[in-house]
């Protein structure tokens, strides 16, 4: 009666392992047709020529299909069929989706178009929602199959832990410390394929636009003093985010795979804040922010200058940068022997409450254009988080009652 329990415990999860791996798969796939979509829609939004990025860039699979659908439903571009022959779109499930929440895809729909079967993903944008499709093949279903291999060695492995546990049960806590180890090294196979992604992603817009401005200026056409001006400095705006991109993701990489190198030395935090206070009071009159401060005691840790810095500096430029305030106010909240508790504020407009649990996380942009604009990677408060970490520490955000954003941390004094 136990075994028979048992096997019906492991045959419900070999179901739902079988049904989270297809809709991993579909999911993953939507990812990578969601990556294209994003920067496809980037470069209508902007103004360039997207048909030559269509023919130019390599796609993610062959035989993709390309529509570009206004917001009220009108197909304004098919790589594929002829518009004559295309209806409202503002129906199809994926676009519905896309106008609802910004994206969604559809596993399997039959076109109305040209009667195949395609996987369907749509991305909106600020005018139009760009949408691909891949035809239904044997190498798509191949993509979306799960893995029927691994089903098998979870029914061996299942059918030896049973022979075993009629013997002895003292190897059960081994097995199942073996298959949490399994799952997590999933898990974190596949937070690290969602970073490459979101990198690859992030490379790729600023080289467009500078393929694409460089090969305007190379291709011999006339242009104004001030358009060709207009494009250097295009140029030079997307190098300097590269720059930093590249800069911000050595930084957490380091702090991830390399921490036991990371030198630790005598880091004296008020200092550090005195010359945060001396690149305020430079800065131009419209950019400068009125540095506050309230910190008594003089606060030494153990810790890493470069990252310390890095927690002030960010805050600082996340507050600038989107704030929309006019003070900072640092605050010492605690200083014992173990460690210090400190309190970063702006006066500023704050987020929308349902944004505050991903400020830290990669990428993550509350408005994306105007994050863009400011030059900014997505990275910065996800650097605050692991330096805050890697000197054994938490922290907080929330949202002022009267206005701006709380950050509310601690830094171990000893390692």
């Amino acid at each position: 009666m136990l075994l028979a329990f048992s096997w019906a415990i492991v045959l419900c999860f070999i179901g739902f392992q079988y049904l989270r791996e297809k809709e991993y798969k579909s999911e993953f796939l939507n990812a990578q047709l969601q990556q294209y979509n994003r920067h496809l829609l980037e470069t209508v939004e902007e103004g360039l020529p997207y048909e030559d990025y269509i023919v130019t860039y390599d796609k993610p699979f062959d035989e993709l299909r390309i529509s570009i659908i206004a917001l009220p439903g009108a197909v304004v571009y098919d790589n594929t069929i002829s518009l004559d022959s295309l209806d409202n779109h503002r129906g199809r499930p994926e676009v519905a989706s896309a106008l609802a929440t910004g994206e969604g895809y559809n596993i399997s729909r039959q076109s109305a178009s040209d009667g195949r079967e395609y996987f369907y993903s749509a991305t909106r944008g600020e005018r139009v929602i760009v949408r691909t499709a891949i035809p239904y093949s044997g190498t798509l279903n191949g993509l979306l199959e799960a893995d029927w291999s691994f089903l098998v060695v979870m029914v061996s492995i299942s059918f030896v832990m049973s022979v075993m546990a009629y013997f002895t049960t003292r190897k059960l806590g081994k097995d199942i410390e073996r298959v949490n180890r399994y799952e997590a090294e999933q898990e974190k196979n596949r937070l690290k394929r969602q970073l490459t992604n979101n990198i690859n992603h992030e490379l790729k817009t600023p080289v467009a636009s500078i393929q694409v401005c460089l090969e305007t200026l190379l291709s011999g056409i006339s242009l104004s003093e001030k358009k060709r001006q207009e494009l250097i400095e295009r140029c030079y705006t997307h190098n300097e985010r590269l720059r930093r991109l590249l800069s911000d993701v050595s930084l957490i990489t380091r702090m991830e795979d390399g921490s036991g190198l990371i030198n630790r030395e005598r880091v004296v935090i008020n200092n550090i804040i005195k010359e945060i206070a001396e690149e305020l009071e430079v800065m131009p009159e419209e950019e400068r922010l009125t540095l506050h401060t309230d910190f008594c005691d003089e606060v030494a840790i153990e810790g890493n200058t470069s990252l310390i810095g890095s927690i002030f500096s960010n805050l600082t430029e996340n507050a600038i940068a989107y704030s929309e305030g006019k003070n900072i106010y640092i605050i010492l909240l605690e200083n014992t022997d173990e460690q210090c508790h400190i309190r970063f504020e702006d006066d500023g407009k704050g987020v929308r409450s349902d944004q505050l649990p991903h400020l830290f996380e990669r990428f993550y942009r509350v408005d994306k254009g105007r994050s863009r604009q400011k030059g900014g990677t997505g990275l910065g408060l996800a650097i605050v988080k692991h330096a805050v970490q890697f000197h054994g520490g938490t922290i907080l955000v929330a949202n002022r009652s009267s206005g701006g954003l709380r950050f509310d941390f601690t830094l171990r004094k000893h390692s």
